[in-house]
């Protein structure tokens, strides 16, 4: 029997009250041509047998990191990821509670957003974290915006050297409110301080600085934040995780807030997301973070439990007095990097992050000595850093794509001064031989 939703009575009853004689008369402004003249010629049905036989031909096109080499970077990483990872982050009872929205949340996942904060402090050397945040750039706007009700000032200072894409991202949530946001220039591939201190004033809330920062190298974190300080402002540092198994945190640099992409912790590339953004902050600040907050607490028997400690600031409690419209987290990414950390512990990261040094560092080596190459900055990098060509990079990274690595991110497309450079990450899964295959197939060009 077939199922009509609106009945004849009913499609006229609306015809007359928006005025149209009939449902034609809705398409008027659609030029002729460009209106359906009968039934879609879609192709009879096939069965389950035939359609996923297309199916896993269609898949088998695709040429992922699994088929290639991959030094690609600028945000997102070709990271080892323990099969623990996959075996518990799978259990049914996270993959259900995947973005959490209710606050009668179960232990379990509650206890895990708890480890979770805990890893995270741990990793940024903050004294709080949220559950997280939905990835790395709204995150820094979050951050952006927290900085503003803090200091009660309404101008925003960002290094150029700041992922473009988290800049843009930060613009628009910001374009409503009137915030003034300045641009600090890089040009050596780190903050200019010089121009630092003559830019900041006492109407900055908040200084966003990323460290390792889009070009891959490192800021002078501990000669930048005593100046955002000095003028009364926050700063707001975004990093990569997996640095903190080799570099100081940027808690320990005196940094306000910290943000990050959680990507490097147990999350696959995925095609660019969904992600984790990942957000800790002083004490002094937790009631102006956005988010939630998992917190222990002890019930009239004195048992230990979880529960949801502050979710004040969120819009379905305050309303237009929110702080922030996050009303959730990232529930099913955070449990696989709080698995993954876990996993991994101390050490592990350590020597994650050591192995990433030096072979980015043998990576980069080896592409320097090369005709026609050189390193774009003399600044020191963590994992990734930014390669000069002669020859044109689209060329480049065809040459290295026909080889079967995937070479590097052009930066063109990021910044037209940019156009003969290319991104080059390494991390601890790239080999010494497939180092040394990048760096035939550049020399091949």
């Amino acid at each position: 029997m077939k199922y009509t939703q609106l009945t004849d009575a009913q499609v006229r009853h609306m015809l007359d009250t928006i005025g149209a004689k009939s449902i034609e008369d809705l398409f008027a402004p659609i030029p002729v041509e460009h209106r359906l003249k009968g039934p879609l010629e879609i192709p009879k049905g096939v069965s389950e047998l035939d359609i996923l036989r297309d199916i896993r031909e269609l898949a088998t096109r695709n040429r992922d990191c699994s088929d290639l080499v991959c030094f690609l970077g600028g945000g997102a990483y070709d990271h080892f990821i323990p099969s623990v990872v996959d075996a518990m982050a799978h259990q049914s009872e996270f993959v259900t509670a995947y973005t959490p929205y209710q606050a009668e949340a179960s232990q379990g996942v509650l206890q895990t957003f708890y480890e979770f904060q805990t890893m995270v402090c741990e990793l940024t050397g903050m004294e709080v974290a949220n559950a997280s945040l939905y990835e790395g750039a709204s995150a820094a706007a979050e951050a952006v915006i927290m900085a503003m009700g803090i200091t009660k000032r309404s101008k925003v200072a960002v290094a150029e050297s700041v992922h473009p894409d988290t800049l843009q991202v930060l613009r628009t949530y910001t374009a409503e409110r009137g915030v003034e946001v300045v641009l600090l220039p890089a040009s050596d591939g780190q903050i200019d301080q010089t121009v630092l201190k003559n830019t900041l004033d006492d109407g900055v809330a908040g200084v966003v600085i990323q460290s390792p920062n889009f070009y891959g190298c490192l800021e002078r974190l501990d000669q930048v934040i005593p100046v955002i300080h000095d003028c009364g402002a926050l700063a707001v540092i975004a990093m990569d995780p997996i640095a903190s198994g080799l570099v100081k945190t940027p808690g320990a640099f005196g940094a306000d807030i910290v943000i990050a992409e959680g990507q490097p912790l147990g999350i696959p590339l995925q095609y660019g997301g969904p992600y984790l953004g990942l957000m800790a902050t002083r004490e002094k600040y937790l009631r102006k973070m956005p988010g939630r907050v998992v917190g222990v607490a002890r019930d009239g028997a004195g048992r230990r439990g979880f529960c949801l400690a502050l979710q004040t600031r969120e819009q379905h409690i305050k309303r237009e007095r929110a702080t922030s419209n996050v009303c959730t987290n990232q529930g099913l990414l955070a449990a696989r990097a709080a698995v993954y950390m876990s996993a991994m512990g101390k050490c592990g990261i350590q020597q994650v992050a050591s192995q990433c040094f030096d072979k980015a560092h043998y990576a980069a080596g080896k592409i320097a000595k090369l005709l026609g190459y050189s390193l774009k900055f003399d600044a020191p990098f963590f994992k990734e850093f930014m390669v000069r060509t002669k020859h044109p990079v689209p060329k480049v990274v065809a040459t290295c794509r026909e080889r079967g690595i995937l070479g590097g991110v052009p930066l063109g497309k990021f910044d037209e001064r940019y156009t003969d450079c290319f991104l080059v990450a390494v991390t601890e899964k790239r080999t010494k031989e497939e180092i040394d295959r990048l760096v035939e197939a550049l020399k091949s060009v």
